[in-house]
């Protein structure tokens, strides 16, 4: 089983910064793409940046030029530097991976969800 544990939120006033890492571990597994969410009540989960293997970023607009993702591929680490915080930056932020597993002889591709953590960002 691979678990995504999940550190770095908090309160922090608007134009401050937070970091948020994630770390995946379990055994016989395999993370492709790495990628931070967040939702906010009644709202469908967003995602905020991604970071393929190799290195290659995207960003939802609203994060563009604010925060940045990367990740360390040797100990299966994501994080999300973010700058410049809003008020409207205030979710429950999630990691997500998409991983692969040889289970029997077949590659198995699966998703895995961290158990979120708390940015509050106040004016």
């Amino acid at each position: 089983q691979v678990q995504l544990v999940e550190s770095g939120g908090g309160l922090v006033q608007a134009g401050g910064s937070l970091r948020l890492s994630c770390a995946a571990s379990g055994a016989g597994f395999s993370i492709n793409d790495m990628e931070w969410y967040r939702q906010t009540p009644g709202k469908q989960r967003e995602l905020v940046a991604g970071i393929t293997k190799r290195g290659s970023t995207n960003y939802a607009d609203s994060a563009k030029g604010r925060f940045t993702i990367s990740r360390d591929n040797a100990k299966n680490t994501v994080t999300l530097q973010m700058n410049s915080l809003k008020p409207e930056d205030t979710a429950v932020y999630y990691c997500h991976c998409v991983g692969w597993r040889t289970i029997a002889g077949s590659i198995v591709y699966e998703n895995y969800w961290g158990q979120g953590t708390q940015v509050t960002v106040f004016s």
